[in-house]
């Protein structure tokens, strides 16, 4: 009996999952065409804050070094600490929150292990973010990009250990692309150095960037997980809880660090010697952390107007924007390797969404014949 009534429950679970799939799937195909145009405009504008918040940021970040600013933590914190402007953005009252991996186990987590996850995952942001800083004050803006661009198959490599991820052709071809296309750039980065940069710094640098790009790799895996074991749910507010609690954590340790690494003694010279002037060393940073924060709007947007993997892959396919901007901005070389790094990250990116597409069109396919078989289902 027990067993039966196990079995009973399950069915009702499968039921329900199925009536909310074909539910979702056919306020979708019969949404007026006015609905589908708002849409677009609105996936197209937040896109445009994905693309020009992390394009910006990522500028004015070099700026800020290009110009006589030598604070790593200065360089972290200004990453971070804009996350305040998302807190209005936290208050909208959306028409929908749907959400996207329902969890097995509805039991809520403890408050001491959101608590701890917040944490850990504001850690882990710090750690990036610094080590992001390190490789813009030692290399040109082309390069860091271009080396960020490897992030997907850092993430598919983690979430390969935390979340199961499948390694198909697809991905694994993924994978070598973006690796070669960072490995290209080994090669021409000593050659191409920042004004005032040693070999060694320049070095320091580029491992620094791939460490802040593996770190990056390793937040959206973490961040997967935790939604899964430990949230339950990834719903509008689920999203921003961790958006804002994990930019909380991670300026309080990112202002632990500014303190105990003495960072806060030069800052009046450093202002005081920046090239732009003073008023134009505050704007740098505040535009720096205003931007990033747009960037964290459109994108979170974006995963409930889409996707995850959609506002991932919108983030990386922007990433060979700056070096094309920085050849007029910093003046930075566009040679060869460069060019060919570039290809081979685009294909990469090409290689991965695609499998994504084609697990996509078959999971859809997968709840159009469920949705055909269920009421026949019912009806016997």
């Amino acid at each position: 009996m027990e067993k039966e009534a196990q079995d009973l429950q399950l069915q009702i679970i499968d039921q329900e999952d199925h009536a909310n799939t074909t539910n979702n799937l056919r306020d979708r195909k019969t949404e007026s065409p006015p609905g589908k145009r708002n849409h677009l405009l609105r996936v197209a504008l937040y896109t445009f804050f994905v693309f020009a918040g992390q394009s910006v940021a990522i500028l004015l970040g070099r700026l800020y070094f290009e110009k006589g600013g030598s604070s790593k933590w200065v360089g972290t914190l200004a990453q971070l600490a804009g996350f305040p402007v998302l807190i209005p953005y936290y208050f909208l009252n959306l028409p929908r929150t749907r959400i996207l991996n329902k969890p097995v186990d509805t039991k809520k987590s403890s408050l001491k292990m959101v608590v701890f996850v917040y944490a850990s995952l504001g850690l882990v942001t710090t750690g990036t973010c610094f080590l992001y800083s390190v490789g813009m004050q030692y290399l040109p803006v082309s390069t860091v990009t271009l080396i960020s661009a490897s992030q997907l198959g850092f993430n598919a490599f983690f979430s390969y250990f935390l979340n199961s991820q499948k390694f198909t052709p697809y991905i694994i071809n993924s994978l070598i692309l973006l690796t070669v296309s960072s490995v290209l750039l080994v090669f021409q980065s000593n050659s191409e150095k920042p004004a005032g940069v040693s070999k060694a710094e320049n070095t320091i640098g580029f491992l620094c960037t791939v460490g802040g790009t593996a770190g990056i790799g390793l937040l959206l895996a973490l961040q997967q997980l935790a939604f899964r074991k430990v949230l339950k749910g990834q719903t509008f507010k689920t999203v921003m809880n961790l958006t804002i609690y994990q930019s909380l954590f991670a300026t309080m340790f990112a202002t632990v660090g500014f303190f105990a690494s003495g960072d806060w003694k030069g800052l009046k010279a450093e202002m005081e010697g920046y090239s732009l002037g003073k008023v134009s060393y505050a704007m740098t940073l505040v535009w720096t952390a205003i931007c990033w924060q747009i960037f964290t709007i459109g994108a979170v947007a974006l995963i409930f107007e889409v996707s995850a993997l959609f506002c991932n892959a919108i983030s990386v396919v922007g990433f060979p924007l700056v070096p094309v901007i920085a050849v007029f901005v910093f003046h930075d070389k566009f040679d060869g390797i460069k060019a060919i790094s570039l290809v081979l990250a685009i294909w990469g990116f090409i290689s991965y969404g695609y499998e994504h597409f084609v697990e996509d069109r078959m999971s859809k396919k997968e709840v159009e014949v469920v949705s055909e078989v269920s009421p026949r289902n019912g009806r016997g």
